[in-house]
């Protein structure tokens, strides 16, 4: 972990990320592939990187159905996957 490294907590687990790099960044190192689950019960995970698709919904401190690959990480940021639930 450099001086430039932060920690973001992905799904509980703690996860050192450069500072500006993406939440879904922060989840691809947390090798948290899984971002929710369809109703049918498919994983679902980033598809177009840039929120048309919305596929990388999650929680972010609190707030539901954020953009992964649309948010900056910021140290301390608690991020929930909600994989093991069907949207």
């Amino acid at each position: 972990m450099s001086s430039d490294d932060m920690v973001v907590h992905v799904d509980g687990r703690p996860v050192a990320v450069a500072a500006g790099v993406s939440v879904v960044a922060a989840l691809v190192l947390a090798d948290a592939l899984c971002t929710r689950r369809s109703v049918s019960g498919e994983a679902r995970f980033a598809l177009c990187g840039m929120g048309y698709c919305q596929e990388c919904r999650v929680t972010i401190d609190g707030r539901a159905h954020r953009l992964a690959c649309q948010t900056a990480c910021r140290a301390g940021m608690v991020i929930a996957t909600g994989a093991g639930e069907a949207a």
